[in-house]
């Protein structure tokens, strides 16, 4: 199955891929379609539209603006249209407007504190991110429905696709491009029989369908766009949205690095920088998903202080992105990145895992050394569960992010100074994370059911 990197990291909006963005993207295809409805029943008048979330959009919905984003999605937004928006302006204009427009010259009625129902209790089967969007007649009688899914990293399904989709998008087989790789056991036997590092063969295959030029702008931009990220969570202080009163620390946090340097460890720049970028998530502001908003602070910190405190070059920075977009369409074409669906092991893990491979490759690892900083980075987020505290992506999520840049740098490190040799592979420790996923509660699965979610007390 072929992934490209474009479709791994993209610029969107915060707090969430899956609940947010992801439900924005839902609404706007909703809104394509219904206007195809209506123009193609021109008789009918006095609409309305309904928007049901399901499952953990249900739960965890609020705190993730997930209503706040069906409204900007029906209005026409998308994430990566927004984004140099006034947001506090846009959410308040479209949240009061009582109508939507449909078609080309017809609105539908559209109250968005009635019309978005919040459904914990009636499931659907195919994935626990489930939104239907009805229209109705001004009698109430149903005209038009459909049902997405909100799959992760800001990809959505239909009800008629969901059960062909093998990975969350629709995408090409592998076997359409020179370098066909399914699972880490082929991708190490193609690197030593056609002796191509990962990011060469992931580029290769990337460039069937676009001019490596053009390619390296849009690699480029989505470095420019993560550095931008990190350096204005940098910068940033004040009180994140939501009602916890989370204070924003990376500022903090950095200016002591800065007055310390000399007694401030790797651990301690990575943190900082990992916890800008998701500061910046849980405000509502620009990232990048990597793979998700949630986990969306890893890899951009491990490639920032790559590049700040190494001198990484523009072709390390791309070399980078290549492998750990290889590593990372293995995890979502084999598992799962969504958190509603295996936990926060296939949010911060996954991201970890790709950021230490991207490390690893930008270092000079080889084929075998990138694996295995791959899979250490996995193991050990096996079982992590996704709890977030008031259904914000906070707290343990912030931080968590910080943790998870330290565990891809160490396993980089780690693998470098061996041979790669290891007795779990990649493609079995995915295997884990999937089967563990499925085993874990749906309380510790983006719900905020159970965990820290339900050990906070507020007084």
């Amino acid at each position: 199955m072929f992934i490209s990197v474009l479709d791994l990291f993209k610029v969107g909006i915060g707090p969430s891929s899956s609940h947010t963005m992801g439900p924005m993207v839902a609404a706007n295809a909703f809104l394509n379609d219904v206007g195809h409805y209506v123009e193609s029943n021109p008789d009918t008048t006095g609409y309305r539209i309904r928007c049901t979330l399901k499952d953990s959009l249900a739960y965890t919905g609020v705190g993730h603006a997930t209503d706040k984003a069906v409204v900007l999605g029906l209005h026409g937004y998308l994430p990566d249209t927004i984004i140099d928006e006034n947001m506090d302006e846009v959410i308040d204009r479209t949240w009061n407007s009582k109508t939507v427009t449909i078609g080309e010259d017809k609105v539908a009625s559209f109250f968005s504190e009635d019309d978005i129902i919040f459904d914990t209790r009636n499931s659907l089967t195919q994935h626990p991110n489930g939104i239907i969007f009805d229209l109705l007649n001004k009698s109430g009688e149903l005209l038009f429905s459909s049902t997405y899914f909100s799959i992760g990293g800001g990809f959505i399904s239909t009800l008629e696709e969901i059960d062909n989709v093998e990975a969350p998008i629709a995408a090409e087989p592998s076997s359409a491009y020179p370098y066909p790789f399914d699972n880490s056991d082929q991708m190490l036997e193609m690197s030593k029989k056609h002796n191509k590092s990962i990011w060469e063969m992931k580029l290769a295959n990337e460039i069937e369908n676009l001019p490596e030029k053009m390619l390296n702008e849009e690699l480029d931009k989505i470095w420019n766009a993560m550095k931008t990220c990190v350096e204005r969570g940098l910068t940033t202080e004040g009180i994140l949205p939501g009602g916890l009163n989370t204070k924003r620390r990376a500022k903090q946090l950095h200016e002591s690095l800065l007055n310390d340097s000399e007694n401030a460890g790797t651990s301690d720049w990575l943190c900082a920088y990992a916890m800008a970028v998701n500061e910046e998530n849980a405000a509502g502001h620009m990232v990048v998903t990597a793979p998700t908003n949630g986990a969306a602070g890893v890899v951009p910190a491990t490639l920032y202080y790559y590049y700040k405190h190494k001198n990484a070059t523009p072709e390390q920075i791309r070399q980078f992105l290549l492998s750990a977009s290889a590593i990372g369409g293995l995890i979502k074409h084999n598992s799962s990145i969504s958190g509603a669906e295996v936990g926060c092991q296939g949010e911060v893990g996954s991201a970890s895992s790709m950021a230490a491979a991207g490390l690893c490759a930008a270092r000079g690892g080889t084929s075998e050394q990138i694996e295995n900083a791959a899979e250490m980075a996995l193991e050990h987020h096996i079982g992590m569960t996704c709890d977030p505290v008031k259904g914000l992506v906070q707290v343990p999520c912030i931080e968590r992010n910080g943790f998870g840049a330290v565990k891809a740098y160490t396993a980089s490190s780690l693998s470098l100074r061996e041979s790669g040799e290891h007795l779990i592979s990649l493609d079995q420790c995915i295997a884990a994370m999937k089967r563990t996923g499925l085993d874990m509660s749906t309380k510790y699965k983006e719900t905020s059911l159970g965990g820290l979610a339900v050990s906070f007390i507020e007084c």
